[in-house]
């Protein structure tokens, strides 16, 4: 039943209307002023289906350094620290190179980040003070008050040097605020 429920949600999600709020969790619409739907997008790796991504922004707007959330939920089992090393690779691979910083945050998302399973849900939300809080499943698991983690984090999925930039293109779909 909870996987005939998981594909409904995405088969709405996908037809619902750009920016349609009433798709927007409840924790994210706290946490982010009009919060809508920027864009969804389905992230495979060698064939495998890894997760769903939806991007949330103010209006359905996305705008680098404003607030955010970026939701993935996972079509397969992943361990919580794979989850983090591959994030600090990912930095790491866009220029980042502030080691200290990145071990740092390495620990820190191993602290928070779960083992993930098929329909589980991790979100991301960028908040106006630059503060990245984590969500799983819509209960709040951990943050990190450094400001540049969130921009370096985010940058994973929407820098333009992302190492995913069908997934990029489409969660960017909608539109970025200029």
């Amino acid at each position: 039943m909870r996987k005939l429920w998981a594909l409904a949600m995405v088969l709405l999600m996908a037809s619902s209307p750009a920016g349609a709020t009433s798709m927007v969790p409840d924790f994210v619409a706290r946490h982010i002023p009009n919060a809508a739907t920027v864009g969804t997008g389905r992230y495979t790796y060698m064939t495998k289906e890894i997760y769903d991504a939806v991007l949330y922004a103010p209006d359905g707007q996305w705008q680098d350094g404003q607030p955010m959330a970026l939701s993935l939920t996972y079509l397969t089992n992943l361990k919580g620290h794979k989850i983090a090393q591959r994030s600090v690779a990912e930095i790491r691979q866009l220029g980042f190179t502030d080691e200290t910083r990145l071990s740092t945050w390495d620990a820190q998302m191993k602290e928070i980040f779960p083992d993930v399973a098929n329909g589980t849900s991790l979100t991301g939300v960028y908040t106006n003070t630059g503060e990245t809080r984590f969500f799983k499943n819509g209960e709040l698991i951990g943050q990190i008050a450094d400001k540049e983690f969130g921009t370096q984090f985010f940058n994973i999925w929407l820098n333009q040097k992302s190492s995913a930039p069908a997934l990029r293109e489409a969660l960017l779909e909608q539109g970025i605020k200029r």
